[in-house]
């Protein structure tokens, strides 16, 4: 009976998710290992916590015996499949700079120089060198090869083809496969450019297009334009 009980108490009791955890009091050190499994967790399911992930880092300043390494390489490279949100720089600021000089982190620290300069080449000269520290992550190839092309879209109406490869370090038949699937599924369209060089038209948006983009004064209601001058004034 006494069994019983306590396995109905179990049942009963509340399962909290890491982000109500996280939300009650990300400053408590007991769920820092709660955290830390969620790191793991956010890796296997290509899922993604931002807040949950600045926590942990904040906790790890109080208790910095407690830092896992591994951990925390996971978490920066996790912020930098989100770009181009600052979620790396925002990770960055929360790591002691003596961790910081470590190899691996000078590492991904001139990675996310090379990305938010939009100089591909040499992230992905950069990356292939350092594989064995990216690869622990699923999916960081497809993420920034997702930011590259979104960098591209606020450029280029028509991107030629050498640079679309180049930045998202994909050529020959895999670069065709990969065309085509954007042209079924995302609204790109090929076009011919001067001799045999082939141009991709990106889908349209306010950056490549600027005339999509509205006028700023237009988007302002009246009634706010008029509250703003006894203000000035």
């Amino acid at each position: 009976m006494v069994r019983e009980r306590e396995s109905q108490q179990q049942q009963q009791q509340v399962s909290y998710t890491v982000e109500q955890l996280v939300a009650v009091n990300p400053y408590n050190p007991d769920i820092l290992t709660d955290l830390e499994n969620h790191v793991n967790e956010q890796v296997s399911s290509q899922t993604y916590s931002l807040d949950a992930n600045l926590c942990l880092l904040r906790l790890y300043q109080f208790e910095p015996e407690r830092m896992s390494i591994p951990i925390v390489v996971r978490i920066l490279i996790k912020a930098l499949m989100a770009m181009p949100a600052p979620d790396f720089s925002l990770c960055l600021f929360l790591i002691p700079e003596q961790v910081q000089m470590e190899e691996q982190f000078k590492t991904l620290i001139v990675l996310s120089h090379y990305l938010e300069t939009a100089r591909f080449h040499q992230f992905w000269d950069e990356a292939v060198k350092n594989r064995s520290i990216l690869e622990v992550v699923p999916g960081f190839e497809q993420a920034i090869q997702a930011y590259a092309i979104h960098v591209l879209s606020l450029t280029y109406q028509k991107v030629p083809r050498p640079i679309l490869a180049e930045a998202i370090n994909i050529e020959g038949l895999s670069l065709d496969k990969f065309l085509e699937y954007q042209v079924a599924n995302s609204g790109w369209a090929l076009e011919k450019g001067h001799g045999r060089s082939q141009l991709i038209v990106l889908p349209r948006n306010e950056f490549n297009h600027p005339e999509l983009k509205k006028n700023a004064v237009d988007s302002v209601p009246l009634e706010h334009v008029t509250r703003i001058f006894p203000i000035l004034s």
